[in-house]
């Protein structure tokens, strides 16, 4: 699958709840993941850094990198009825019933190739027959209007479609976005989406530093018709993990000396005043064109002094992220429960709950390969399966 290694997780959820995309506007709170690690290899791309802790023990044990691997969530259709059967967490029957939108995917690309457009399609359609939510699905590939002829006319009104791309040049995001379609192909998708009534929505994301502001708002405005998506959203490139220098190392080595001599200026240490300056010419030059029911610019506040400029362009279209905007109250001393040192403190575990506990970590780190080429990684995923089944024996 794009020449990497497959694998599959046995998770217990595809679905899920997520309030930081609540945030972005992008869905109500359910979000729909068939994978932990994409069939792409975006540079600046932030799963790696959110899924480190779930996929260390693999990626030690194949000797590769997130972007190296893809991890899918085996069996989806059956864990997916079952989180519905079950009314778990956000499931519950008065939520089946509530008008949500959901959002797929936070994690891999829902459409990265006919496989994964059927699975997703086949997920897409038990949520709309089981519930009454809507579906919103971003992608990076040239796929989606083979996924709107698997959903049913009946429920066309209820799933929206978008294609993210930051950049109008093939050639750029070929070098940033390994084994993405290219960015006209995108934008030939997404117009025979809107050519054919179905719904839409505009993702400029993520928009690296230019020279000219406003052509750049002009011309990828025009691109993905402003005028036929519900809604647009954009972003600027942000500092996670090591997407800044993972960028910037992909431009100059596919001689995009002026892209990357742009983004030095907001990458580098001690540059945190030109990043803010790149993002609020980014977000007036876009504001200017994007009607302000439509437009949602996605920013990271870091400061105080830049929370009042931002959250002045609220009624522009501005969506302000981040812990300065969206922290959690925490818990005074006084609202403490009064319980006594003593009574407090958990009790010994006893040697059959410390089997469970074991039991139930070597579980979750479990993964079985689907597809592995080279005899040198099979060999080290099994040492490494073998190791994990020598513990639980002893245990």
């Amino acid at each position: 699958m794009s020449k990497k290694l497959v694998f599959e997780r046995h998770a217990k959820t595809v679905l899920s709840d997520s309030q930081d995309f609540a945030h972005k506007l992008l869905c109500t709170g359910p979000t729909l993941n068939l994978g932990d690690a994409c069939v792409y290899s975006c540079q600046y791309c932030y799963v790696s850094a959110m899924m480190w802790r779930l996929l260390a023990p693999l990626l030690k044990a194949v000797n590769l990198s997130h972007r190296d691997i893809v991890v899918r969530r085996g069996n989806s259709l059956q864990v997916l009825e079952n989180q519905l059967r079950t009314h778990a967490g956000i499931l519950r029957e008065s939520e089946r019933r509530k008008k949500h939108v959901v959002f797929t995917s936070t994690t891999v690309d829902p459409a990265g190739n006919m496989e994964l457009v059927k699975e997703s399609a086949e997920l897409m359609c038990r949520i709309l027959e089981e519930t009454n939510w809507d579906i919103r699905v971003l992608s990076k590939s040239n796929l989606l209007p083979q996924l709107a002829k698997l959903i049913p006319d009946k429920w066309k009104h209820r799933v929206i479609y978008g294609v993210s791309s930051g950049t109008l040049d093939d050639d750029l995001a070929r070098a940033i976005e390994a084994g993405t379609a290219l960015v006209s192909k995108r934008l030939q998708s997404l117009h025979w989406l809107q050519d054919n009534g179905y719904r839409t929505f505009g993702m400029i994301c993520p928009a690296l530093p230019q020279t000219n502001y406003d052509e750049f708002a002009e011309k990828i405005c025009n691109a993905i018709r402003v005028e036929k998506c519900e809604d647009v959203w954009a972003e600027g490139i942000n500092a996670r993990g090591k997407s800044f220098p993972a960028t910037l190392q992909a431009l100059q080595t596919a001689g995009k000396m002026s892209e990357a001599s742009l983004l030095c200026t907001v990458a580098l240490p001690g540059t945190q005043r030109a990043e803010e300056e790149y993002k609020r010419q980014l977000f007036l030059a876009l504001a200017g064109r994007i009607p302000a029911t439509k437009f949602k610019f996605l920013q990271y506040v870091e400061s105080p002094e830049d929370h009042t400029w931002w959250k002045d362009q609220q009624k522009n279209g501005a969506v302000l992220l981040g812990s300065l905007v969206h922290s959690k109250p925490k818990k005074q001393k006084n609202q403490q429960e009064s319980v006594p040192p003593q009574e407090a403190a958990p009790p010994e575990l006893t040697a059959a709950q410390h089997a469970a506990k074991k039991a139930w970590v070597t579980k979750r780190a479990k993964y079985s390969a689907a597809e592995i080429s080279a005899r040198s990684k099979a060999a080290a995923f099994k040492a490494w399966e073998t190791r994990r089944r020598n513990q639980q024996m002893s245990s």
